[in-house]
């Protein structure tokens, strides 16, 4: 009974559109109140060990490296030289916007993040080039859910910390379904674009391509250095996360693009987003612990036991609930609550526990383009000064390919879990 009153009472909460902080955290303080055997100081130090992790070490500083990628003009670049190698091609600037956001990706490790960049930059090209702006905005939607899924990833580093898995297996794992994504994006880009021979631009000569190549291969070095530096064993991806700002910020002085208001800015934005989301984590901390205690994913595993005892329905009946919770609440709220139960229960089922990792990761961050809260739909909104309306609209088609791509990890484990393994992470 108590179980059942904590989770409706965070419901609740959350219904109301009280802050996930303040949601965690009520129920919580509650059962300590009226449990003889807690007390404040337990609470306490259950939410600092929350946070004392190294591995969270490197949540604000791949956020700032998302920042600085933004600042000094990488996503640009890298437009451009999509631009330059495939823009006589029909439907060209749709397979830039996704390859741009591929790119981008292994810089800022954030859907916003990469919504943000590529809305501002590409969305006004693509319409002033005889794109439907509808369908700018959703290719651009769509393709900013590839960087959850690639190094630096967020989601996956909370995912990590909480599940107690490798984050660098972590990273490594989302690199294939991140692949599919791209290529199952792109045949809906040829889907949408096939009739219309207007959408190509003149063909650049090799004097442009080659300019463009060399003034985004400096981007792409940021890549090499952050993953290549974690699979080579040289540093851990938290030392990965400073190494990658260190280059990013030469890089930038290089290109001259920063001012001292833009870094005022941007590291004003880090600290705000970093502190929402450790906040989060020391609350979610304490509201596990209480379910911990009242052994809430044993009772969960018997539950769904009871209901079936086949994997497939299992991974059935999870993805249908995550894509419910992921369209009410954000990405890493959802994880620090829900890992805690589901990723025993999921090991209890012989779900391999990094497949279900990227599973859970890439179902969540779908709802990231699911109304009524899609943060990324009134990112666009914003950056793009389309109504909400109609960026849901242009999104909507690329959910076939996305919900294909789910299915896709959900019932061929070697997607997730052959690149891990073959690299010595499993």
């Amino acid at each position: 009974m108590t179980l059942i009153i904590m989770i409706a009472a965070l419901l609740l909460l959350l219904a109301l559109r009280v802050p996930v902080v303040i949601a965690l955290l009520v129920p919580s303080l509650v059962y300590v109140i009226f449990d003889p055997t807690a007390n404040f100081a337990t609470a306490a130090q259950q939410m600092a060990s929350g946070v004392n992790s190294f591995a969270l070490l490197a949540v604000p500083l791949f956020i700032l490296l998302g920042g600085l990628a933004n600042e000094s003009g990488i996503s640009e670049r890298l437009y451009n030289a999509g631009v330059a190698w495939i823009g006589h091609i029909r439907g060209s600037l749709g397979y830039v916007n996704v390859g741009t956001s591929f790119g981008f990706s292994w810089m800022s490790g954030a859907a916003i993040a990469d919504a943000a960049a590529m809305g501002r930059v590409q969305v006004p090209a693509m319409v002033k080039r005889g794109y439907d702006r509808s369908f700018s905005l959703g290719v651009t939607g769509a393709s900013s859910l590839i960087a959850p899924m690639l190094p630096p990833s967020i989601p996956a580093i909370i995912y990590a910390v909480t599940a107690g898995v490798s984050v660098g297996a972590l990273f490594v794992a989302g690199i294939v379904p991140a692949l599919v994504l791209v290529a199952t994006l792109c045949f809906m880009v040829w889907v949408q674009t096939r009739n219309r021979e207007e959408l190509r631009l003149p063909k650049s000569g090799w004097g442009e391509r080659g300019r463009t190549l060399l003034g985004s291969l400096p981007a792409a070095g940021a890549a090499v250095v952050v993953l290549g530096g974690i699979l080579s064993g040289i540093f851990t991806p938290t030392e990965a996360s400073g190494i990658g700002v260190l280059y990013l910020f030469i890089l930038a002085i290089a290109y001259r693009a920063l001012t001292w208001k833009s870094i005022y800015r941007m590291l004003l934005s880090t600290v705000e987003t970093s502190g929402s989301v450790l906040l989060i984590v020391a609350s979610a901390a304490l509201f596990g612990w209480t379910l911990a205690r009242e052994r809430a994913p044993q009772l969960a595993a018997e539950m769904i036991l009871n209901f079936t005892d086949n994997p497939f329905v299992f991974l059935l009946l999870v993805n249908i609930f995550l894509l419910i919770i992921g369209a009410v609440l954000e990405p890493t709220a959802a994880i620090l609550i829900l890992v805690p139960v589901l990723a025993p229960v999921a090991i209890t089922f012989g779900v391999d526990p990094i497949q279900f990792a990227v599973m859970m990761i890439f179902n969540l961050v779908i709802g990231l383009l699911t109304p009524p809260v899609g943060l990324v739909l009134f990112v666009l909104s914003s950056v793009t000064g389309a109504p909400v309306p109609e960026v849901i609209r242009g999104v909507l088609p690329f959910f076939i390919p996305m919900l294909l791509v789910l299915v896709l990890i959900s019932l061929v484990p070697a997607l997730s879990t052959w690149l891990p393994g073959m690299l010595g992470f499993s």
